[in-house]
C-alpha cells in the first residue's frame, strides 16, 4: 500500500467533492427556489433549465468521489482502529445512499411540470405547488444525510485525533465540523428556528485544512508503520 499516494488522492477527491457539494447543495437550489413561491419557483427551473440539471450532475461528481473516499479513509484510518474506521465507513455510505434518494425529489420538478399527457388533469397552478413541495422533500430528506455524513466525520477525527500519524489540529477541527452537522439535523426537527446554517459551515476550516494537508503532506510514515505493525502483530 503506497499510503502517500493514498493521501493525495483522498484530498483531491475530498477538494472535489466540496466544490461539487457547495455548488449542489447550495448555489443553485439557491438560484431555483423561492420560498412560497411556488410558480417563480417552477419558472426558474425552466429558464436556468440547464443549470438545474447542473446541480443533478454536480451530486453525481459529488456522490462518486464521497464513495471512493469512504474506502481511502478506512484504508488510512485502519491502523488506529479497525472496527471505528469501518463504522465511520458505514456512517459515510448510508449516508451518501440517502442523498441519492433525496436527490430523486430534486429531480421530480423537471417530470411533475412536464408535458406528459397524465398530467393534464392538473392544472398549472397545482402542477407549481406539486414541484416545490417536491423540492421541499429534497430539503428534507437531504438533511436525515447530514447527520450521518457528520457522526462519519466525527468518528473519523477521533482516529486522526488519536492516530498520531495525522495532526491532532486537524481530528479536533473534523470533530467540530461533524458535530455542527449532526446537530444541525436535530435542530431542524426539534428547533427549527435555530438550525442555523451556519452550523454547516464548521466544517469549512476543517475540511480545507484537510483537504490541503493531505495533498501535500499525507502522512508521518515512520508512525503510520508503527501502528501498522502493531495492529499485524
Amino acid at each position: 500500500m503506497n499510503v502517500q499516494r493514498y493521501t493525495r488522492i483522498a484530498g483531491i477527491l475530498f477538494l472535489v467533492s466540496l466544490v461539487a457539494g457547495g455548488l449542489g447543495e447550495a448555489y443553485i437550489p439557491s438560484k431555483m427556489i423561492v420560498a412560497g413561491d411556488a410558480a417563480a419557483t417552477v419558472a426558474n427551473i425552466h429558464n436556468l433549465n440547464f443549470l438545474y440539471r447542473l446541480g443533478f450532475g454536480t451530486f453525481m461528481i459529488e456522490s462518486l468521489c464521497d464513495i471512493t473516499l469512504v474506502l481511502l479513509f478506512y484504508a488510512l484510518l485502519k491502523p488506529v482502529n479497525r472496527r471505528l474506521s469501518l463504522l465511520a465507513a458505514f456512517f459515510g455510505l448510508v449516508g451518501t445512499a440517502l442523498f441519492a434518494f433525496a436527490e430523486l425529489f430534486y429531480f421530480a420538478p423537471l417530470l411533475i411540470t412536464g408535458d406528459a399527457a397524465y398530467l393534464k388533469v392538473f392544472s398549472g397552478p397545482q402542477l407549481d405547488a406539486l414541484a416545490l413541495t417536491s423540492m421541499r422533500f429534497y430539503a428534507y430528506a437531504g438533511m436525515i444525510f447530514t447527520a450521518y455524513y457528520g457522526m462519519s466525520w466525527i468518528v473519523r477525527g477521533y482516529l486522526m485525533l488519536i492516530s498520531h500519524y495525522f495532526p491532532k489540529f486537524l481530528g479536533v477541527l473534523m470533530i467540530i465540523g461533524g458535530a455542527g452537522f449532526v446537530v444541525r439535523n436535530f435542530l431542524l426537527i426539534f428547533a427549527p428556528a435555530y438550525a442555523s446554517d451556519l452550523l454547516l459551515m464548521l466544517m469549512m476550516p476543517g475540511g480545507l485544512l484537510l483537504t490541503f494537508w493531505l495533498i501535500l503532506k499525507g502522512v508521518d510514515l515512520p508512525k503510520w508503520n508503527q501502528r501498522l505493525n502493531a495492529l499485524q502483530a
